[in-house]
């Protein structure tokens, strides 16, 4: 910071994702389209289950909580970068990056915890049913929740710090379309060993800490599963864990991809791509894969077109 105060550069400068106007052009329809599909899929899904009550379960509370972080972390980086595509305006201040930087890790740190805490509520449905009402209390959820966005502050706060202490003079323009901790560290003219280090470290254990949990969760499940003797049985139990888990998948798959490898494999093009697949794509698809392969979403949907139509008759 006190080095470009001496370069007159006291801004960042996001390099985006092409030159090519054409390119952004096209990019700049299909996000802005990506995001509203966001937008409304994740509204769409909290008023749903706020709405219906035979949705009002530790699940679909979660769920709830999945929808709103997709929602916020699109919304911290997609209107910047539309901004960016759109207009000859490419800057972001030094604390607007930095909050970026902060929000971001927060929120898909917080994720990574969320989506552990919904893998150990299908856990017990499955593998003790007799005490899930006990177990999965309006007590027991609030706690999961709250560690979470505990352990993602924790997280975020850690790193920003470290970040900030850094001094940029070696470029003030970011190889990417926000800031991520990569492409910042590339611009450091001081040692970045010990927060690489750090990083490395929080993000390690953030994504494979909760990958364990979430992966012995299934193991067990798993486990139960096929100790059950009809078919059918075994179908309605594991159709109650296929969309989480395959949402549990996307985007485990590309954050593993993008943060567990060393900085010096950074990689501008392929980097790009993963994380244009985690912060706009993922945030879009979560409430498609939790709602058309989920029978309880589209029965509680069914169920309020209906209840719309018959008030409408009544006036």
């Amino acid at each position: 910071m006190n080095s470009w105060n001496h370069t007159n550069k006291p801004d960042f400068i996001l390099m985006g994702l092409t030159d090519s106007k054409e390119i952004q052009l096209i990019l700049s329809v299909l996000f802005l389209l990506l995001y509203l599909v966001t937008v409304l899929g994740n509204i769409g899904m909290m008023l749903v289950i706020r709405l219906d009550a035979q949705l009002h379960t530790p699940m679909y509370f979660f769920l709830t909580h999945l929808s709103f972080l997709d929602l916020s972390y699109s919304t911290a980086i997609t209107p910047k970068t539309l901004e960016n595509l759109l207009t000859s305006n490419k800057s972001i201040s030094f604390i607007g990056c930095f909050t970026q930087l902060y929000i971001f890790i927060l929120l898909a740190a917080t994720e990574c915890f969320l989506l552990c805490s919904m893998a150990y509520d299908r856990y017990i449905a499955i593998c003790k049913p007799l005490h899930y009402s006990v177990i999965m209390s309006s007590r027991c959820c609030l706690a999961l929740l709250t560690g979470s966005y505990v352990i993602g502050a924790v997280d975020s706060s850690v790193t920003v710090l470290g970040m900030i202490t850094l001094h940029f003079c070696k470029s003030n323009v970011i190889r990417h379309f926000y800031c991520d901790t990569s492409p910042l560290l590339s611009l450091s003219c001081s040692s970045t060993n010990k927060i690489e280090v750090i990083i490395f470290i929080f993000a390690g254990s953030t994504i494979l800490g909760s990958l364990i949990t979430i992966s012995v969760s299934y193991v067990s499940i798993l486990s139960t599963i096929l100790k059950i003797n009809s078919t059918s049985g075994k179908q309605k139990a594991f159709s109650t864990c296929a969309s989480h888990l395959l949402g549990v998948t996307v985007f485990y798959s590309t954050l593993i991809f993008t943060y567990l490898k060393p900085s010096k494999s950074y990689s501008l093009g392929k980097d790009q791509v993963a994380s244009v697949f985690y912060t706009i794509l993922i945030p879009m698809l979560n409430p498609l894969i939790y709602s058309l392969r989920n029978k309880e979403v589209k029965g509680a949907v069914v169920r309020l077109v209906k209840k719309r139509q018959g008030s409408r008759k009544l006036t």
